[in-house]
């Protein structure tokens, strides 16, 4: 078996090619374009005539071109997380930093990780990742508008400033812009015209969630159903997970997501364990805001809260052990949404 780790940049793919004990057998840099990235391909397929695999490191928006182009070749690829490949490069004889070296590092991450998922073809989990991305860059510039207009508002009158949070809805924003149209000079012009961007930024956040609810609501009703677990975070979820298919059970997606314990124990204070710092940082979150509401309503999850809390766990520890059960659930949720939805076209199919 032969592994080729990459290192990706936005202008070029540096690829080294390792055998199945990490020894470097070749390297090559091509441009980060489809037509690169099929010389790879080819570059590969005539040196190395075995099994191969290509570990690419997983820098979301980087990486994603390169991944859809290599599994389009009918090429086995596997995603390594940007913390394993820095754990595989400080352990590494050679130091320093450069692409090969993080290539290199990338390649012999996955040797000593054997288990990482397999990155596949789901156009319904990405359509989800690049929606709920979307409208969280708008959030984040909403959030600095409104941060802007609030100093304006502040230096023209403080005592006109809007309740935290109130901008979010049409009456407060219609209130302050006829109080904003009776005040003359440039910082009042400036504030309108910030309040106008807000309003439009709001527009498009509010359509991006309502095109999230309708998708996740024919693809995912089953995780949508789970308590505490919101439209928007059932998108992020789906989005984040990229195919629930390629993880071989529901340890590897909790280890996936941050949440699988691992051991912090010597002599005397044997069986102690936290939560992992690595994995998808993302799913993490969403199972973190499951986990909190869980915890402010009654029922299962609640339960359990309370029952690791009244047998000597920390709140920090129960909400660790709340938030692997709820990985284990939320991963039977997505099996079960997945064939749900996968079935009908099979048997249309035979």
């Amino acid at each position: 078996m032969v592994v080729v780790g990459a290192d990706v940049h936005k202008r070029t793919h540096t690829f080294v090619a390792v055998d199945e004990v990490g020894r470097k057998l070749g390297e090559k840099v091509v441009k980060a374009t489809t037509d690169g990235h099929r010389q790879a391909v080819q570059w590969v397929r005539s040196q190395f005539g075995v099994e191969v695999v290509w570990a690419i490191e997983d820098c979301r928006h980087l990486s994603a071109r390169l991944e859809r182009d290599l599994l389009t070749a009918d090429q086995k690829v596997v995603r390594v997380p940007p913390k394993l490949m820095a754990y595989a490069r400080a352990s590494a004889r050679t130091r320093g930093k450069s692409d090969p070296i993080d290539a290199l590092a990338v390649a012999r991450a996955y040797l000593r990780e054997p288990d990482l998922p397999i990155a596949s073809h789901d156009e319904v989990s990405r359509e989800l990742k690049l929606l709920v991305d979307r409208r969280e860059d708008l959030v984040g510039q909403r959030t600095s508008t409104i941060n802007r207009l609030l100093w304006r508002v502040h230096e023209l009158d403080p005592s006109r400033a809007p309740r935290p949070g109130s901008l979010d809805l049409a009456k407060h924003r219609t209130l302050l812009g006829d109080w904003l149209a009776t005040v003359p000079g440039l910082v009042a012009e400036l504030a309108r015209d910030e309040l106008a961007d807000i309003t439009r930024l709001t527009e498009q956040i509010d359509a991006l969630a309502k095109r999230i609810g309708e998708r996740v609501r024919v693809i995912a009703p089953v995780l949508l159903a789970m308590p505490g677990c919101g439209e928007l975070t059932t998108g992020k979820i789906i989005g984040e997970t990229a195919g629930v298919p390629r993880f071989k059970s529901e340890a590897a997606f909790a280890r996936h997501s941050g949440v699988a314990p691992i051991p912090v124990w010597s002599g005397n204070t044997a069986g102690r364990v936290r939560m992992t710092r690595t994995g998808n940082r993302q799913l993490n979150a969403a199972l973190h805001r499951i986990a909190v509401t869980q915890i402010r309503l009654p029922g299962l999850g609640q339960t359990y809260y309370r029952h690791r809390l009244a047998q000597g766990d920390s709140s920090t520890e129960a909400l660790r052990c709340l938030k692997r059960r709820l990985a284990r659930v939320v991963y039977s949720h997505l099996h079960t949404d997945h064939r749900n939805r996968t079935q009908p076209c099979q048997t249309a199919a035979a």
